[in-house]
């Protein structure tokens, strides 16, 4: 409804012998026969000379961090254990595992094994690569974005929708929906993440969204930043409720005999209806035109989705909204 009308990274780190030309493959597999002759010719493997496990990996740990790290990174020691004759050594790199194997002299040390006698593992085919689809054009885009009413990432999303409803509120249809399930005829019969008091929020929401267009978007600005905090005092909400209501001329006894009414749960009704044939289940969770949006949760890249979906883009699409203070990933 407009205003105006109403990582974590995870990329696996690259081998710490990549950086240094060490080759894989096969001749990790020469690599393992030379030191089976090594092991043999200097007793590792009868156990002569051997370096405690401790003391072995501390000591390849410091080789690895030397020799082989990349700048202001350090590799660290986790645990080490006898396989075979050899010492395994597991480490951290970077926030990957590592594993290293070492003679017993701790002489050597080598970064993989192939089991001769084990079954290969075939490659696995990468899967093709999916190109995003076009954005859906039209004259006059649809925009909504679903939330429940107490859900903190939904509220920050309707802090960076807030602005592109500014902009944009007379060139497309911005509607707020909401996320709840509705099992009888009373307030009481509503299920909603939050409990009993998002539900009763909710059904003020779209109460006032359909009787004070103009000021609903200004009611959800107010709301988020004074009353929100309060969700579970149920007396200093219903103060701030209405002080909220009152500041903007917005008559409180009109939305509370629609919320607490047989018109409130028909709103409701018809956004679980909504809700359920778009498969949403995340607030926030964000269509635009019927597509699913997936990008960042800031004013301008929200108004960048409902640019990109103009048959033609309107002159305001030009104007430049905040890219800071993105709203968390996160969904309730």
């Amino acid at each position: 409804m407009s205003k105006k009308e109403s990582k974590r990274d995870t990329t696996p780190a690259p081998s710490l012998f990549e950086n240094k030309g060490i080759l894989a493959g096969i001749i990790i597999i020469v690599v393992i026969i030379l030191l089976a002759g090594i092991l043999y010719a200097t007793g590792t493997l009868s156990g002569s000379d051997a370096v405690e496990p401790q003391e072995c990996g501390r000591a390849v740990i410091s080789y690895v961090n030397t020799n082989l790290a990349a700048a202001n990174s350090t590799a660290s020691l986790v645990s080490v254990t006898e396989k075979d004759g050899v010492y395994l050594i597991a480490g951290r790199y970077q926030g990957q595992d590592i594993t290293f194997y070492a003679t017993k002299t701790c002489n050597y040390i080598f970064s993989g094994i192939r089991d001769m006698k084990a079954t290969p593992t075939p490659t696995a085919t990468p899967k093709p690569t999916t190109a995003a689809p076009l954005p859906v054009k039209s004259a006059r885009p649809s925009v909504e974005l679903f939330v429940m009413s107490f859900c903190p990432y939904g509220v920050q999303a309707e802090s960076a929708m807030e602005p592109v409803v500014d902009l944009l509120g007379t060139k497309a249809d911005f509607n707020v929906r909401y996320i709840a399930t509705v099992n009888g005829e009373t307030v009481d019969a509503i299920r909603s993440l939050h409990g009993l008091p998002e539900a009763k929020e909710d059904l003020r929401q779209l109460c006032l969204m359909k009787s004070y267009p103009d000021q609903f978007w200004d009611y959800l600005n107010l709301f988020n930043a004074q009353c929100y905090p309060l969700y579970q005092n149920a007396t200093q909400l219903a103060s701030c409720q209405q002080n909220v209501t009152t500041t903007l001329g917005i008559d409180n006894q009109k939305i509370e005999t629609c919320a607490s009414g047989s018109e409130g749960i028909a709103l409701l009704r018809a956004d679980q209806a909504i809700t359920s044939d778009l498969l949403v289940t995340g607030s926030p969770t964000l269509f635009m035109n019927g597509q699913r949006y997936s990008g960042q949760r800031t004013a301008e890249a929200y108004k960048q989705g409902v640019c990109a979906r103009f048959d033609t883009p309107p002159a305001e699409c030009s104007v430049n909204l905040s890219t800071l203070a993105a709203a968390s990933s996160g969904t309730c």
